[in-house]
């Protein structure tokens, strides 16, 4: 591949790792096989809400598939494999026994990824929270922490000799906000909020500690969405709009996981759901900050909303992915300087990708060039981060897989790899090739 189709990445350090990422509901399908429990997104689907009623029962089918696909990331080369742990396939009622049937599923893979010489991360959870703890009170209930450093002592007994890099949570500030802001009106949901932000918080730093207490040279971190909030106008009520939402979205969980503090703007809001020592059970020592980036958004304020917002009009001069996100370099690198000069930890960029609805041509390729030229524009815009200091030490793509994309279904691809979700056939994308070539190019 010529040298001028790729990125330039001469700031980065020569052990960069390249990988991809997934999560279990989002690619794994099997949710009514080997004893596995239901989830809340099993739930959710059933309520018709996702586009065109599409569910994650078959998803890409990876859980019969996944020795495919390992070497499908042996093709491309990656040096590490992000993906998540199902809690329900691995203990149906989120507590009590577990599932032997779907901790060997995991064994299988592991082991699968180790034989092609990849690296595992595995992330506790990605929004798959099992049904019957959410009929406790799910994350609204102080018990979760409970619950949550339980399953990670699980998982870590279970997996730690083979694994070492540890997320405990996958962008917390999305399944909080999503779940209990976003369109909700009343006073009692925005304390549900806040006690469900704290919870979580305490959750992580549970799971920090079990790690850490059995799992020897263990590399932790969590994964945060961080996405510029910005002004849909020059109106004063916008700009405040769009402040109150970058507290919320961008500092709510890093800033007591990483500082010790919830943001001043937040504390009065969180203060009854506070118990003594809450804090220094959030911040618990971290080896690394996983960030995941994908564009800004822009803010509207909007009175009658619980926070104050709305997601408003974009620039018309900003270029757009087909599925109307904002093409925005620049924004990647100065939040890359941002999580630096804020955090002090290395940083690993877990997620960053393109989504589109691109099909087969006549000969059956699938050929992305709107996705190279994404990833081409925010590594560089990343190499410009590192070359201004940032200590950026990965770059994962999200997706290996066109997959589940939760409201969305199977409507939007992000996928380096086409799924015929029919046939459930796997076909490199002509991103897959690129990337696979950076990756080589990057090789000693």
């Amino acid at each position: 591949m010529p040298t001028t189709q790729l990125p330039n990445t001469a700031s980065l350090p020569p052990d960069f790792i390249w990988g991809v990422s997934t999560s279990s509901f989002q690619i794994e399908g099997a949710t009514q096989e080997d004893g596995r429990g239901l989830s809340i997104w099993d739930i959710y689907c059933r309520t018709g809400e996702i586009k065109n009623h599409d569910t994650g029962d078959s998803a890409c089918d990876h859980y019969h598939r996944y020795r495919e696909d390992v070497g499908l990331m042996k093709a491309l080369g990656v040096q590490a494999y992000r993906f998540s742990v199902a809690w329900p396939r691995v203990r149906p009622l989120g507590r009590g026994s577990a599932n032997e049937a779907g901790l060997s599923f995991y064994d299988r893979l592991i082991d699968e990824l180790l034989a092609a010489g990849i690296e595992p991360w595995l992330c506790l959870y990605h929004w798959d929270l099992p049904q019957a703890l959410e009929e406790r009170g799910g994350w609204l209930n102080r018990e979760s922490a409970v619950w949550f450093a339980d399953y990670a002592s699980l998982i870590a007994a279970r997996f730690g000799d083979r694994v070492k890099r540890f997320a405990t949570f996958n962008e917390p500030s999305m399944f909080s906000l999503f779940s209990r802001s976003l369109g909700k009106r009343d006073g009692s949901s925005e304390d549900k909020l806040h006690r469900m932000i704290h919870n979580v918080n305490l959750a992580h730093g549970a799971a920090v500690d079990v790690l850490r207490a059995n799992v020897i040279n263990a590399s932790i971190g969590c994964i945060h969405n961080r996405q510029p909030c910005r002004p849909s106008s020059a109106s004063e009520a916008d700009a405040a709009a769009a402040a109150r939402l970058n507290v919320y979205w961008n500092a709510g969980f890093p800033d007591p996981q990483c500082r010790g503090e919830y943001p001043l703007s937040m504390r009065v809001a969180i203060e009854p759901h506070m118990q003594p020592g809450d804090l220094a059970r959030i911040c618990r020592p971290l080896d690394w900050f996983g960030l995941n980036h994908y564009s800004p958004v822009y803010v509207k304020a909007r009175a009658d909303s619980m926070l104050g917002y709305d997601f408003g009009d974009k620039p018309a001069s900003l270029p757009l992915t087909p599925i109307g996100w904002p093409i925005d370099p620049d924004a990647f690198s100065r939040t890359l300087q941002d999580v630096h000069a804020q955090y002090g930890l290395p940083i690993y960029v877990l997620e960053n990708g393109y989504g589109d609805s691109g099909q087969p041509n006549q000969t059956g390729a699938v050929i992305d060039p709107g996705r190279i030229e994404f990833l081409k524009a925010y590594i560089n815009a990343m190499n410009e981060a590192a070359s201004s200091g940032v200590d950026v030490r990965g770059y994962f793509v999200w997706s290996l897989l066109d997959n589940f994309e939760w409201d969305s279904g199977y409507s939007i691809r992000f996928g380096l790899t086409y799924v015929d979700y029919a046939s459930l056939q796997r076909t490199p994308k002509s991103s897959f090739g690129w990337y696979a070539g950076l990756i080589k190019a990057m090789q000693p």
